[in-house]
């Protein structure tokens, strides 16, 4: 028997939040999509944006499937509410998103702490004026945004499973960052501060590293960006 669970317009489609059902044959990823798209014709169509996931954990359509486990479709929006692009929500509750518009906060605090926190910590890394004594106008930052989303679900789940924090919130902007706004944003919610603290840390310390989003300075002494690799206060 194992678990599947359905997020956003899935779960319309399907008309539940999750089921249970035997494993089927063959025992793969995959071959649950397919029985539920010959059920769900609509499922079918928007295969190519559907998200496949095992335990927590992205794997693709060929992956096997043993008894117990949980499997989650979860679909990338595009163009979706507040100008975020792409966004995922995961099965516990953690919020992931890239946007082309200013990051605002508090809609992220509101959606990620629950009465059972008694800490939120939120980090926004913000686009200063200066770097190595030269004068920045902006930054720029681009990346294959299906892969990038991806990719930081997989690092804000992991963090999520390492701490002992409730949910976690990430935002990342893409195209141009003003000086004084947000390109990141960070919130952690947990019922005590220490966990709170360390797991924002260790998403700000492990986000360039990990998800591929190139960053470009741009100086006011020239038009031509200079490309850096992504680096976060």
């Amino acid at each position: 028997m194992i678990k599947v669970l359905f997020f956003g317009p899935l779960r319309d489609i399907v008309g539940t939040a999750e089921e249970r059902r035997e494993l089927p044959s063959p025992a793969t990823l995959g071959g649950v999509f397919h029985a539920y798209a010959e059920r769900f014709p609509r499922l079918g169509e928007l295969q190519r944006s559907i998200v496949l996931a095992r335990n927590r954990e992205f794997c693709d359509a060929v992956a096997p499937l043993v008894d117990g486990d949980e499997i989650a479709f979860l679909p990338p929006v595009s163009g979706g509410a507040g100008g975020l692009r792409q966004e995922i929500t995961e099965s516990g509750g953690n919020f992931f998103a890239l946007t082309r518009d200013p990051i605002d906060s508090r809609p992220l605090v509101s959606r990620t702490r629950q009465d059972v926190d008694g800490a939120v910590v939120m980090f926004e890394c913000l686009v200063r004026n200066n770097n190595a004594g030269r004068f920045v106008c902006c930054l720029e930052y681009e990346c294959d945004e299906s892969s990038a989303i991806r990719s930081l679900t997989q690092l804000g789940v992991d963090i999520a499973r390492r701490h002992a924090i409730t949910r976690l919130a990430m935002v990342h902007r893409l195209g141009r960052v003003p000086v004084g706004e947000a390109s990141v944003v960070v919130v952690v919610a947990a019922a005590h501060r220490k966990p709170a603290f360390a797991a924002a840390m260790e998403a700000m310390d492990r986000l360039k590293n990990e998800v591929g989003i190139a960053k470009k300075e741009h100086f006011a002494e020239t038009a031509e960006p200079v490309a850096q690799n992504v680096e976060t206060a």
